[in-house]
């Protein structure tokens, strides 16, 4: 039989808007209190608002930092191409 135990209403808000404002995905932030994944799912579920996703949104910052990322890398890039270039006369 698992182990029931009550979350404080102050711990589960501490985790809801960890999620919602900080973007640490649900399975680190369930980690990181001691909490099942699916449970966090469940409060999300319960307080989100019909308007928007906070798993959705959560997705999307993500892509959002990874294309960043793959902008920065990219403009490295050129710069790199075009010292290289400078060098040789081009």
């Amino acid at each position: 039989m698992g182990k029931h135990s009550r979350i404080a209403s102050d711990v589960k808000q501490q985790i809801l808007h960890r999620i919602r404002t900080e973007g640490i995905s649900v399975a680190q932030v369930a980690k990181d209190h001691g909490v099942s994944a699916p449970t966090v799912y469940e409060w999300l579920n319960r307080s989100a608002t019909p308007s928007s996703s906070i798993l959705q949104i959560n997705k999307l910052k993500r892509e959002n930092e990874e294309l960043q990322k793959l902008l920065g890398r990219a403009m490295i890039e050129i710069e790199r191409s075009k010292k290289n270039t400078s060098h040789y006369g081009f």
